[in-house]
C-alpha cells in the first residue's frame, strides 16, 4: 500500500510542480495561457485522478474530456485509465497561475 501511494504522490507532485506547468507564450482575452501536463510516472495505471483546485478558472475553453471541474475539484481524463508512463496537457489562461494538488487516484494493473 505505502508503495502505491508513494507512485501517486510521485505522479502528481513530480510532474505538476517541477514542469508540469509552462507558460505558453500566448495570451487570451489579457490573461496569460499556461500549458499543464500531468505524467503519470508510476508503473501501474492510474484511473480517477482527481486535483485539488479550489477558485480554478479559465477564459480559453479546456476540453472537458481532458480535465473539467467539479465543485473544488478539477478531474482528468473524465476518470479514465492514464495508463504508465502516458501523459495528459491541457492549456488554460488566467493570471495568476494556479497551483493544483494531488488528492485522490485509483491505482490499477498491478
Amino acid at each position: 500500500m505505502a508503495k502505491l501511494v508513494k507512485c501517486f504522490m510521485t505522479l502528481l507532485i513530480l510532474n505538476l510542480a517541477t514542469k508540469g506547468t509552462v507558460r505558453s507564450g500566448k495570451e487570451i482575452q489579457g490573461k496569460t495561457e499556461w500549458s499543464v501536463t500531468v505524467t503519470n510516472t508510476c508503473v501501474c495505471a492510474q484511473s480517477r485522478i482527481i486535483l485539488r483546485c479550489p477558485g480554478f478558472q479559465s477564459v480559453e475553453h479546456i476540453n472537458p474530456d481532458i480535465l473539467y471541474k467539479q465543485g473544488d475539484d478539477c478531474v482528468l481524463v473524465r476518470g479514465s485509465s492514464l495508463p504508465a508512463s502516458a501523459s495528459v496537457t491541457f492549456s488554460y489562461a488566467w493570471d495568476p497561475p494556479f497551483i493544483m494538488f494531488p488528492k485522490s487516484s485509483i491505482i490499477a494493473g498491478c
